[in-house]
Parts: structure tokens; sequence; C-alpha cells
């Protein structure tokens, strides 16, 4: 009975550690980044008038509407959506949406969606993207990722967190962004300073150009100017898109539940 007893206890203590080995070689496999972040949180919602010239062809707006589970893991739930007001609908009619999931300890995306409608073009995209194993599922197959590889608005949102004060212009803060089947070179590029106003206020703003490859907030890809404040918050004041047909230009109009302090507004 006691070496019954004695056998038993043995047992156990390897159970125990089989456990423990288990949990600590979970964690590992979960360890991932720890990202500052005091710009955004969820409940902002940031409101755009979109210019095409002098004309106002719509309204664009980023929302962080909740934070979800996903992959075991809390992420920013990240919308952006673009809709051309009715006046332009019958010249060029756009219903753009983008939804993107980012982590929110480490500011990195899990899911990304993108579904374009402008004008007779159409194009739906999304993609999983396994951080843990390295690759990104989508519906054209499985391809290898670097680790916290971005998509377009996870960027967006990941450049916000940056701190540009020690950068001089023309410096370039390197990305990767995914997109189809593919991994890009996704460079933001330091433009310095500048004071505007929209209809939201007076800002002072720093100036940044991602160079996007592949995968814009457009059908036409182009260069794209963000001014974004210059402070805690970094929120996007404008942002100017050159296409293949003129220009874009988008300007702040509202805001609210915004997290950092906006020490740039002037008024």
């Amino acid at each position: 009975m006691k070496s019954f007893l004695k056998i038993r206890s043995i047992m156990t203590i390897i159970l125990m550690l089989i456990i423990s080995f288990s949990f600590v070689e979970a964690q590992k496999k979960d360890e991932f980044r720890k990202h500052d972040n005091n710009a955004f949180r969820e409940g902002e919602k940031l409101t755009f008038e979109v210019k095409y010239g002098f004309v106002t062809a719509g309204i664009a707006s980023f929302e962080i509407p909740a934070i979800k589970k996903i992959s075991g893991r809390n992420a920013y739930h990240v919308t952006f959506e673009v809709n051309t007001v009715p006046t332009f609908d019958n010249f060029f009619k756009v219903r753009d949406r983008y939804e993107t999931y980012i982590d929110v300890e480490g500011i990195f995306p899990w899911r990304f969606e993108q579904h374009i409608r402008e004008g007779n073009y159409s194009r739906d995209f999304s993609a999983f993207f396994d951080q843990r194993k390295g690759n990104a599922k989508t519906s054209g197959g499985q391809f290898e990722i670097p680790k916290y590889v971005n998509d377009i608005v996870s960027a967006f949102f990941y450049a916000r967190t940056i701190d540009y004060s020690n950068l001089n212009v023309g410096d370039k803060i390197p990305l990767k962004n995914f997109y189809k089947d593919k991994v890009y070179d996704l460079d933001v590029v330091y433009h310095g300073k500048e004071t505007i106003e929209v209809a939201a206020g007076k800002f002072e703003c720093i100036i940044v150009e991602p160079l996007v490859q592949e995968g814009g907030l457009f059908k036409n890809e182009g260069s794209i100017m963000v001014w974004m404040t210059n402070d805690e918050a970094k929120m996007p004041v404008r942002v100017k898109t050159k296409v293949v047909v003129g220009a874009i230009n988008s300007d702040l109009t509202s805001y609210s539940g915004v997290h950092g302090k906006l020490t740039a507004k002037k008024k």
C-alpha cells in the first residue's frame, strides 16, 4: 500500500511538472512586444470632409468603437470609411470600408478587411495575421510574414505612437505592409512641422509621408501626406492624396473620444 501511495505521489509530481512546463512554454510562445501608446483608445471618432479640388466630394471617418477579443488577445476594432455625398454620387460613387484589429498591448494587427466600391470598380480583400506562427491567411492562400507586419490602416495608427521629436526632415521610419500575397516596405518619411487651420480648429502639426507601394486607401494609389497634431495624441488633421485623376484633400471637421492630450491645438 505504501509503495502504491509513493508511486502515486511521484506520478502526481511528474504530472504537475509537465503542466507547469507546458504553461511556461505556452507563455513563451505568446510573448509579444509591449508598445507604448498614449495616442488613442477605444471610443475615438474622427470625421473628415473630403474635397476633390474645391468640391466637397464626401465624408471620411476613423472610428474605434470597441475592444474585441481576437486570437485570445484584446484588440482595438478600428474602422475607416469613405462615402461620397449624394450630389457627387452621380459623378463618381464611392463606398469604401476598411477594418483592422490592432493588438492593444503590442499595436500590431490580427485581422484586416478591405471593401472598395468606387464607380464601377470593386475590390474585396481580407487577411488573418497569425502573429504566433508568422503567416497571413487569405482567400488566395497562406503566406509567410515577418513579426508585427502591418496592414495599411494599422500602420497609420502605429505611426501615431512614434516619437518624432528627435527626427530630422527626411528621416524614415521603416515598416512592413502585407497586402494580397506579398510583404512590402512601407517607410514613413518625416517632413517637419507646420501650423494649419481646419474646421475642427487650428493645430501645430508634424507632417509625415507614408510611402505606400501597394494596398493604399484608394484604388489608384498615389503619394499621401498626413498632418498630425504635434502632441501626445498625434491626431490626423489633414490628409492629401495625389491620385491619377488629381488630388483628394481631407480636412478634420470634428473629433471625439481622443485619448492623448491635445496640447497642439491653438484655438
